[in-house]
C-alpha cells in the first residue's frame, strides 16, 4: 500500500512513523534501527553529557544507516547548552531537528535558513499556531496520554489532534497513547499525517540503554499504571507507577508546589531505574500506551507489525465503503 503523506515526503522516509525523544535512552543504536526500518529515528541530545558526545552519536548513526534521522533538543536546557548542541547539529548537517519543552522561535530562523526540517512538539492549539508562525516544518500534537512531560491543559490526543489540524496549514504528527497500527490509523482518521511514539520504543531490543527491570515493568503495566508528577509546579510529566513515583505523588499532594519535588526527580534518580535497574530508588517516564505493550520486539518487527495492522484496517475501511 502507498503510505505517502506530506510527512513522508518532508522527511524522505517510507512510513510516517517517528521515534520521539527519549531522555537518556534515545541513542544512535535505537535511532538507526528505526530509520533503517523505514521510520525516522532520533538521537536525544538531552541524554548526552556534552556536545562532543552528540557529535559521536550522529556519526555513529551514519555508520549504521544511510537513511534520514533526527536529533531531539529539549529547549528546557540552559540556553548555552541548546546553542552548543544546535551548533553540532548544523555542523554535522543533520536533516531533521525536533524541538520540545520551550519556545522554539529564537532558533527557527537559523535552522530555516539552512533548510533543516524542524518539528516542534506542542500540547495546545495556541502553541501550534505559534510554531507555524515561527516557521516550523510540522508540529507534533502531544496528547495528555503521553509519557514524560505533557501539556498543562490536560487535553487528550483524540481532541487535541483534530483541533490542531483545523488550526494550522503545516502537517501535523500525532503523539500520546499510540503504540500500534490501530493508533496510527486512528491518528490518520483525525487528520494527522504521521505518528510519533515514545514509550513503545523503550520496549524494543535496540533500546539497549533501558534496564531489563524497566522494560519488564512496561510489559506488566496497564493503561492505569501511570502517575502525573510536577503538575503543581507547572511542568506535569507522566511516569510509570511504582513505589518511588507514588511516594513523590503523595508528597506533592500533601505540599503542592513544593520546589523540593524537583530534586526528587532529577536525572540521576531517573537513571537509577532506567539505566541501573534499581526500581526502589528511581522512576521512569512512560505514557498510558504501556497498556498496549506486551513484548520487547526488534524495531523493524515493530514497524512491520504496525504496517500490517494498518493495511488490514485500510482494507476493512474499503470493504465498508463498498457495501454502502
Amino acid at each position: 500500500m502507498d503510505w505517502e503523506t506530506r510527512i513522508t515526503r518532508l522527511l524522505q522516509i517510507q512510513y510516517p512513523i517517528l521515534q520521539g525523544g527519549l531522555a537518556y535512552l534515545g541513542d544512535a543504536t535505537l535511532a538507526a534501527a528505526v530509520s533503517e526500518a523505514g521510520g525516522l529515528g532520533q538521537i536525544t541530545a538531552m541524554g548526552l553529557p556534552d556536545a562532543a558526545s552528540l557529535r559521536r552519536e550522529i556519526r555513529l548513526v551514519r555508520r549504521l544507516t544511510s537513511h534520514p534521522f533526527g536529533v531531539n533538543i529539549a529547549l528546557g536546557m540552559p540556553q548555552a547548552d541548546v546553542a552548543e548542541r544546535l551548533r553540532i547539529v548544523i555542523e554535522e548537517k543533520v536533516p531533521v531537528v525536533s524541538l520540545s519543552g520551550g519556545d522554539p522561535s529564537p532558533w527557527m530562523a537559523q535552522l530555516h535558513s539552512l533548510h533543516v526540517v524542524t518539528l516542534v512538539l506542542v500540547s495546545s492549539r495556541r502553541q501550534a499556531l505559534k510554531a507555524e508562525q515561527s516557521g516550523a516544518s510540522a508540529v507534533v500534537a502531544v496528547g495528555h496520554e503521553g509519557g514524560g512531560h505533557v501539556g498543562r491543559d490536560g487535553v487528550g490526543t483524540m481532541v487535541l489532534v483534530p483541533a490542531i489540524v483545523d488550526a494550522v496549514h503545516i502537517p501535523v504528527i500525532a503523539a500520546g497513547g499510540i503504540a500500534d497500527g490501530r493508533g496510527w490509523m486512528a491518528a490518520q482518521a483525525l487528520g494527522a499525517e504521521g505518528v510519533m511514539m515514545g514509550t513503545r520504543w523503550i520496549a524494543t531490543q535496540e533500546c539497549t540503554q533501558a534496564s531489563p527491570s524497566y522494560q519488564t515493568a512496561l510489559l506488566h503495566s496497564t493503561e492505569a499504571d501511570t502517575v502525573v508528577l510536577k503538575a503543581s509546579l507547572g511542568s506535569p510529566g507522566r511516569a510509570l507507577s511504582n513505589v518511588f513515583s507514588r511516594s513523590v505523588a503523595d508528597r506533592e499532594k500533601k505540599t503542592p508546589g513544593d520546589p523540593a519535588i524537583r530534586n526528587l526527580l532529577r536525572s540521576r534518580i531517573n537513571k537509577r531505574w532506567i539505566h541501573e535497574g534499581i526500581e526502589e530508588e528511581g522512576f521512569g517516564w512512560a505514557g498510558q500506551a504501556v497498556g498496549l505493550i506486551d513484548r520487547v520486539l526488534p524495531a523493524a518487527e515493530l514497524i512491520r507489525r504496525m504496517v500490517q495492522e494498518a493495511e488490514e484496517i485500510r482494507q476493512m475501511w474499503g470493504a465498508c465503503n463498498s457495501t454502502r
